[in-house]
């Protein structure tokens, strides 16, 4: 019998008990390590390059599993190419989330993966005795009372994917979407179907089989605990958008005519990313990098911060979970 057939007959894959009782079966290091970037939005902000090569540089110092960007991250087209360059230079494993402004301007999510040589739209796959799966929030509602807005949405098809991609795997398992599925307020139109097909999936496994998401879009840093799962948003690389309400230029005049969306944000001095650390006891650590704001904070703007329900903050918070 092998090992994958064993897993299976066991029933016991990506629990503690598995690991206890079997050590040969345990990863070497019992854990796995993350780097992720989201919502860098090279197409907006004049220094996107200068924040994925600080991302990168860090990376491949800190030699993560592999690392991940969470979407928003560049149209496909030739004039970005220097960004995927500066990607490329990781010594290691990388896998894309395709976000919603990635296909801005007419371009196609087909389109995305080409350029970026992603896996999929939507794809999975293991490491470190984890199992891995990325979902395409972008994907559009036919029905004539879906919202206003940006397609997001995952459809049938996906989701009947996703439920047999979760059927197939014993291992504790970590879902990536650009949308939150935590978030009523822009986040994955079926969000509520979505979290109620992962907790079917664990009371099928009979234990916690999804323990964590993780999201962007939002430009928020804010976590949430729903059903024994853990949902992380990580907050963008560049900026929380203000809008033309709060718009303010916040470098020189001459990188504001060359990238006029830069006055609608609060951008942040420095680049945000996180590392995300998952042990095969369910304990996860994410450790944030900070900032401060370029120009006028949102309060001093007079934003309203109600109205974003989670704070606008410079940062990406430190978490102890599990």
């Amino acid at each position: 019998m092998d090992r994958k057939e064993f897993l299976k007959t066991t029933g016991l894959a990506g629990g503690t008990l598995l690991f206890a009782r079997y050590p040969e079966l345990n990863p070497a290091d019992k854990k796995i390590r993350i780097g992720m970037i989201t919502d860098l939005h090279h197409d907006i902000m004049h220094d996107g390059i200068d924040r994925l090569s600080a991302f990168i540089k860090e990376m491949n110092a800190e030699k993560p599993d592999f690392i991940i960007q969470g979407g928003d991250f560049c149209l496909p087209k030739q004039a970005n190419a220097p960004l995927l360059d500066v990607w490329n230079q990781f010594k290691g494993d990388k896998y894309h989330v395709i976000g919603n402004h990635d296909n801005d301007g007419g371009y196609t999510r087909d389109q995305v993966v080409e350029f970026w040589k992603a896996n999929a739209k939507y794809y999975s796959f293991d490491k470190n005795g984890f199992h891995f799966v990325v979902l395409d929030g972008n994907e559009h509602n036919e029905s004539p009372d879906r919202p206003k807005g940006y397609a997001r949405y995952i459809s049938q098809v996906q989701l009947e994917w996703l439920k047999k991609d979760l059927d197939a795997t014993s291992f504790p398992t970590v879902i990536f979407c650009h949308q939150g599925i935590d978030n009523d307020s822009g986040g994955l139109e079926n969000g509520t179907l979505l979290r109620y097909t992962f907790e079917q999936a664990n009371e099928k496994a009979g234990r916690q089989k999804v323990i964590l998401v993780i999201s962007g879009h939002h430009h928020q840093d804010y976590y949430n605990h729903i059903n024994d799962i853990h949902y992380v948003q990580i907050n963008s690389a560049s900026y929380s958008w203000l809008g033309d309400d709060y718009k303010e230029i916040r470098y020189s005049a001459e990188i504001d005519k060359a990238k006029p969306y830069i006055k609608y944000t609060a951008p942040y001095k420095d680049p945000l990313w996180a590392m995300i650390e998952i042990e095969h006891n369910g304990k996860i650590k994410v450790k944030g990098k900070k900032s401060v704001f370029v120009g006028s904070s949102p309060e001093k703007l007079g934003v309203k911060m109600e109205t974003y329900i989670y704070p606008i903050v410079p940062f990406i918070s430190d978490r102890k979970l599990g």
